[in-house]
């Protein structure tokens, strides 16, 4: 038997085709992964630059989390990174060693991930006021790394049973858009009616 011709290309079938699968096309799709028992496709993916989870899957983290609260206090804390230059985006090292900083940092039950280019987003079992007080060491931490020019800020909201995932995301951002203006070190909570 001779080996293909070098120019010869063949594409990937789908599941369940029988014909090749268009060259603009994905081999594999989501819904062919619905045929195979006990397979289920990654809920969010996650972020290239830290291989943190997303922020789709902290939302999907949020919304199993929240009718815990009901029995537990958990708190939403959105650590954001302030530069004081506008170089953008922020470099790959920076980012490696901002996250480990906060992996560090963590409990083994707390949930880390990256909500947005500079912002990292961790749920904490426990009280608003703990939560305070981790982000005031968090951010202190991350002023202490001696990459020049950066700080950080952080925003809390805490997690009751009667929020969406999204509104939850949106308290701590927005508490974190006030410790941003505030400057370097300020950690905001988050209070009604913002």
């Amino acid at each position: 038997m001779s080996p293909a011709h070098p120019s010869s290309r063949t594409a990937v079938p789908h599941l369940g085709d029988t014909g090749p699968a268009p060259l603009n096309e994905p081999a594999c799709r989501a819904d062919s992964l619905g045929m195979l028992p006990n397979v289920r496709p990654l809920a969010a993916p996650a972020d290239v630059t830290t291989l943190l989870p997303s922020r789709e899957a902290l939302l999907e983290h949020l919304a199993e989390r929240l009718p815990l609260t009901v029995r537990t206090s958990a708190t939403l804390m959105v650590v954001g990174l302030l530069r004081r230059d506008d170089g953008w985006p922020t470099a790959q090292s920076t980012l490696a060693e901002v996250t480990t900083v906060l992996a560090r940092s963590l409990r083994g039950g707390d949930y880390l991930a990256k909500s947005g280019p500079g912002e990292f987003a961790v749920v904490l079992s426990g009280s608003v006021d703990a939560a305070a007080a981790a982000a005031e060491r968090l951010v202190t931490a991350i002023g202490d790394l001696g990459i020049e020019g950066l700080t950080a800020a952080a925003g809390i909201a805490a997690l009751t049973p009667e929020l969406t995932d999204v509104e939850v995301l949106r308290r701590g951002l927005v508490s974190l858009t006030a410790a941003r203006r505030a400057g370097a070190g300020t950690v905001i909570r988050h209070r009604q009616p913002y």
